[in-house]
């Protein structure tokens, strides 16, 4: 029974003093399965060093890779979702919301703000998959309309980040009209010419697909995300065929069309400071153009 009794000599040290390695000091990627530590991989902002496969990451760190400094203006921070239909499933609506709360420091599925990008303003709403799926209810509408109200009244570009399942169910109707919503009020700030890039990063899907996802002046992806409105799986249930290979993914949705350029997360401020300058109005000549003209010897500023 040799496996029973210790037969290397030399270790002394208790079992109840050895040290477990940490949690959280390593990545897997999901693709390649190279393993790396964390603080390389953030440092590569949450992309895979050998395949470059893009984690699914929050607006917190989309906000640290996008704003100069930390001191960006949140909006609207504290909306937070009612029950105005009375919502029960496997628990309360309002009970899920308040655990999702609870569980990811977040007030619901978007956050906005307002900063500095390369020294450009910008305001950037970003989802947060992490929230009930991403789900766009009344909250996410709401903060979205408004974020685009604050563009609109300070001429400010907007950046939309989606990352989404769909319409949230427990709202219903409400989180439908949040398409009319959000896209009316593009509408709006397209006709003030104030420039609207949308980026879509994994999954956007369902209702955020069909509405202000795909309204940006530039529609623009990170590799790899899932893009459509009904999942893979449900159309090919529906049409009974097998789909493409990688049917749905950014790379097959630039191939058909839908999208203007994939974009690696990081040149991702680089591409969209280069976008925002390609987008600025040309400066206007004012009404009053200013002349020098010699006055008894002395240079003077004349109007014409």
């Amino acid at each position: 029974m040799a496996w029973f009794k210790r037969v290397e000599k030399g270790i002394v040290t208790p079992t109840e003093e050895k040290k477990e390695t940490p949690d959280g000091l390593w990545y897997k990627c999901p693709e390649c399965k190279r393993v790396t530590n964390t603080t390389e991989h953030k440092a590569n902002l949450y992309t895979c060093v050998n395949c470059g496969h893009h984690e699914r990451i929050n607006s917190a760190e989309y906000f640290e890779i996008l704003f100069d400094t930390p001191d960006f203006q949140e909006l609207d921070a504290d909306l937070s979702s009612s029950d105005p239909l009375e919502f029960v499933d496997t628990q309360p609506y309002p009970n899920r919301i308040a655990a999702s709360q609870r569980k990811t420091h977040l007030k619901d599925a978007v956050r906005t703000a307002h900063g500095k990008m390369n020294n450009l303003d910008l305001v950037v709403a970003c989802m947060d998959f992490s929230f009930i799926g991403g789900s766009m209810g009344s909250v996410v509408g709401e903060k979205i309309a408004r974020a685009i109200d604050y563009a609109r009244q300070h001429q400010i570009p907007f950046l939309m980040i989606s990352k989404s399942g769909g319409a949230r169910m427990m709202e219903a109707g409400y989180s439908l009209m949040q398409m009319a919503k959000t896209s009316a009020k593009l509408a709006l700030l397209s006709e003030e010419k104030i420039p609207y890039i949308s980026l879509l990063t994994d999954p956007t899907t369902g209702g955020v697909t069909a509405s202000f996802a795909m309204l940006g002046d530039f529609n623009i992806s990170e590799p790899g995300a899932l893009i459509g409105f009904a999942g893979p799986r449900v159309i090919k249930e529906t049409i009974g065929k097998d789909l493409p290979k990688d049917f749905q993914r950014a790379e097959f949705v630039l191939d058909h069309g839908f999208l203007d350029f994939i974009v690696h997360r990081k040149e991702l401020k680089q591409k969209l400071t280069q976008l925002l300058l390609m987008l600025q109005p040309e400066p206007t000549a004012t009404t009053t153009e200013q002349m020098t003209t010699p006055v008894n010897g002395k240079v003077v500023q004349t109007a014409n």
